[in-house]
């Protein structure tokens, strides 16, 4: 088996100089990626269905670009997958403008890539406490040339992270292959159809508008989980393409989203891999005494350990090299089966 590199040539130079930047600073991190040794070769602990090299876009513009057809499929192993995070958004709580360039995201994503992700995560919209919404056409104009530069240079799994059915429709066409709804089905009444329609998989996340400190939160999950679910399955979306998502810190109090971490399991009920995004967030601050949220790193990783621990299927990350070391610790001590979603 050889290692995979990241493949960057002249063509890429003028798709970047395209999206209105100069291609010096991202190309930088591209060559510095491609150097790098492939953390999915050696030692990976999952075999992803139909390995491809990454692939250069083939056209000078985002109209031209074309995502490779065939896409590894989303392989579940003796260890949590690691979702990378790509925000394309001003306002994000952990890195809210760093990434709103194009060629800014793209790096990033290539970055994450190389670190060992087995899934990029775009969003255009931030769904932080207190965010301004975001209209449908600004969010398909940030995420889509995203979607379509990354599609083109990586054959990972990538997942659009919106609440929008005409955002992940677009989406889907530039070569996305999972939908991540933040409101699992229930916010947009046409979003379980583009689902449906475009046979993906889709992550159901529970949601609430506010915090309630008297609400049962695991029991609330659960139900509003279970109704996401039946929406999928009545729009002809297979039990076996939905991943459930208990929310950490959407609409919960710290106190609710620390006992949905520690009673994780409870969610495998379901029948559905579950999904854990506590990367950073607000609970690992309140525990650590970490004011700022790139200063999470530790305390996200231990919470990650924990939800391994529970049974969750992937984990959804910022700091994707240290939370794949984490997750293949966990694995060598307690392994897995090996399940696939196409």
């Amino acid at each position: 088996m050889t290692t995979r590199r990241l493949q960057v040539g002249p063509v890429f130079d003028k798709y970047l100089y395209a999206l209105g930047r100069g291609v010096r600073g991202a190309k930088k991190a591209f060559d510095e990626s491609a150097r790098a040794p492939d953390p999915a070769t050696g030692a990976r602990d999952i075999t992803p269905a139909q390995r491809r090299e990454p692939v250069a876009p083939s056209n000078s513009t985002i109209e031209g670009l074309v995502a490779p057809r065939e896409r590894r499929a989303l392989a579940f192993g003796p260890r949590p997958l690691v979702m990378g995070v790509v925000n394309v958004t001003p306002d994000s709580f952990s890195d809210g403008g760093a990434y709103l360039d194009p060629a800014d995201a793209i790096a990033h994503g290539l970055r994450l890539v190389a670190e060992g992700a087995d899934i990029l995560d775009i969003g255009g919209e931030s769904t932080r406490p207190g965010h301004a919404p975001v209209d449908a056409g600004d969010e398909i104009r940030r995420v889509i040339p995203v979607t379509k530069g990354l599609a083109a240079a990586c054959d990972l799994p990538i997942s659009i992270d919106t609440m929008k059915a005409n955002v992940a429709a677009a989406a889907l066409a530039a070569g996305a292959t999972i939908v991540n709804d933040v409101w699992g089905l229930q916010r947009d009444p046409d979003m379980a159809r583009v689902v449906a329609e475009h046979g993906v998989p889709v992550i159901v996340m529970h949601n609430r508008d506010q915090e309630d400190a008297n609400v049962d939160i695991l029991a609330e999950v659960l139900d509003f989980l279970k109704r996401s679910i039946d929406i999928a399955l009545a729009a002809g979306i297979s039990r076996e393409k939905i991943i459930v998502d208990p929310g950490i810190g959407f609409g919960k109090t710290n106190a609710q989203s620390l006992l949905l971490v520690r009673e994780l399991e409870r969610l495998r009920q379901l029948g559905c891999p579950v999904l854990l995004g506590v990367s950073r967030k607000r609970l690992i601050g309140l525990a650590t005494g970490r004011a700022v949220a790139r200063e999470r790193m530790a305390g996200s990783l231990a919470a990650a350990v924990i939800g391994a621990m529970g049974g969750t299927a992937i984990v959804r990350a910022h700091d994707v090299a240290e939370h794949l070391d984490a997750m293949k610790i966990y694995a060598a001590i307690m392994d897995r089966g090996h399940a696939e979603i196409h």
